[in-house]
């Protein structure tokens, strides 16, 4: 098959690490947009944080829908490359493509005019309201090119090629760069310039993957984008991405009222501490993502080709890299957590905010780096439910441990022991339960894919 690349054979290691660098990379840079626009509003203030930050939570959960059709393309489209089945890696593609321009449209159109109301949950000063509400309405009008980017991203890790998306977009971390000073405090459009940058950087995204499908083919001859849906393709997605989008979606909904119980426990202060320091936690919430992302691109081929030893072998790899790299930011958090968090907002009050919020979060680090990574394993096996099971539950959890915690008179840290220690819990499931699944069905198929091979 043109340009894809073929991962039921070779060394799994290198496979791994060629495929899971860009994809992290790409987490990154993704990453990197929120924390530009927070680097830059953070220099107007706490108030222009807090407006960005409340907004931030609802890009979170557009973030969160998209993955119906990102991880619904990694899987649907690697399974049927590792099955050689060239026609249904490309029917995939483009039934996810058509799938999430029909969402991204509705769920564009209800966020832009219900934008008032939706900021209003927060119970924000007036003025900060109605820059949150124009913020909000600016990207609302983007999130069609943020979701059928995530789905051609997922369509080239399906196929082995995840240095494209990280080019990509790298090229749009550029652009918002460049755009954000000169928007913000040049032309002085303030959080409405952090806005258009992040526009036009996602715009700019959406035309080069567009450029790379149609124009240079890198992956099929005459691919067609859009195209009249069939109920096959779309129940073998949705069963596929809906659990993983309908559990991140509901953690954005935890996470926006832990954003309001901050936001009346400690004004725009707690929910600018709990917005930022989300972001910044996101350095190894991403890492693991990458690794995760790449494992379950690797495992969908493996699994589907019957090779369960080189789907082990892998995970084992992938737990090894994202402990070492969890142990460091641990560190980094407990101890520094103050310093790292002055890099974005210098105000004294609001970085001893978000210092405690880094430090106590850096307890659970490891446990939420191990939850992500045996995520990709069950999405890579098209075992999606799981996850969500544990994850919606423990998320849920969330929200009346912290008014307990609240009640106790803990203040803001009442809200961070909530996130750190339902973080702990979902990681310490989850490995029970993929233990028991690969006692169950995985060292059944080792045997088989042993005897076949003798």
């Amino acid at each position: 098959m043109k340009g894809i690349k073929d991962l039921t054979e070779g060394p799994i290691l290198r496979q791994l690490f060629m495929l899971a660098m860009p994809i992290m990379a790409t987490s990154f840079i993704q990453m990197a947009y929120s924390l530009t626009d927070m680097a830059w509003v953070g220099r107007l203030g706490s108030e222009a944080i807090a407006a960005v930050g409340s907004v931030g939570l609802l890009i979170w959960m557009t973030t969160s829908l998209s993955l119906l059709n990102k991880v619904g393309s990694e899987v649907s489209v690697g399974q049927a490359i590792g099955m050689k089945d060239e026609t249904a890696a490309r029917s995939f593609a483009t039934h996810n493509l058509t799938l999430s321009l029909m969402i991204s449209a509705a769920w564009a159109i209800i966020l832009f005019s219900f934008a008032p109301t939706i900021i209003s949950f927060y119970e924000l000063k007036e003025h900060i309201a109605s820059d949150a509400i124009n913020y909000l309405r600016i990207v609302s009008t983007a999130f069609p090119f943020v979701f059928i980017s995530g789905a051609f991203t997922g369509i080239f890790n399906a196929s082995g090629r995840s240095k494209i998306p990280f080019t990509i977009n790298g090229i749009g971390l550029i652009i918002n760069m460049i755009l954000d000073p000169l928007f913000i405090f040049i032309f002085d459009w303030k959080t409405d310039g952090a806005a258009l940058a992040t526009w036009l950087a996602q715009a700019c995204v959406f035309g080069l993957f567009v450029y790379q499908l149609k124009f240079k083919k890198i992956l099929w001859d005459d691919f067609r984008f859009f195209c009249k849906l069939k109920r096959d393709y779309i129940t073998r997605i949705v069963k596929i991405g809906f659990p993983v989008a309908t559990l991140n979606v509901l953690f954005a909904f935890v996470n926006m009222f832990l954003g309001r119980t901050a936001s009346t426990v400690g004004g725009h202060i707690g929910l600018m501490a709990m917005t930022t320091s989300g972001q910044i936690e996101a350095i190894t919430w991403n890492t693991s993502q990458g690794f995760s992302t790449a494992l379950s691109a690797f495992v969908a081929q493996n699994y589907a080709a019957k090779k369960i030893s080189r789907v082990m072998k892998a995970l084992k790899s992938t737990l090894f890299m994202t402990l070492v790299f969890g142990i460091f930011c641990s560190l980094l958090f407990i101890f520094w957590g103050n310093n790292i968090f002055a890099i974005f907002v210098p105000e004294r009050e609001a970085y001893e905010a978000g210092g405690l919020a880094l430090r106590i979060d850096g307890y659970s680090q490891l446990f939420m780096m191990l939850e992500i990574v045996i995520q990709g394993v069950f999405y890579g096996m098209g075992r999606t439910i799981p996850p969500a099971i544990i994850s919606i539950s423990c998320n849920y959890l969330r929200i009346p441990m912290a008014f307990l915690f609240v009640s106790f008179g803990w203040g803001l840290s009442g809200i961070w022991w909530t996130i750190c220690l339902t973080s702990i819990i979902k990681g310490i499931i989850i490995l029970i339960w993929f233990l028991f699944i690969k006692r169950k069905t995985l060292n059944k198929m080792a045997i088989e894919e042993n005897h076949n091979i003798n």
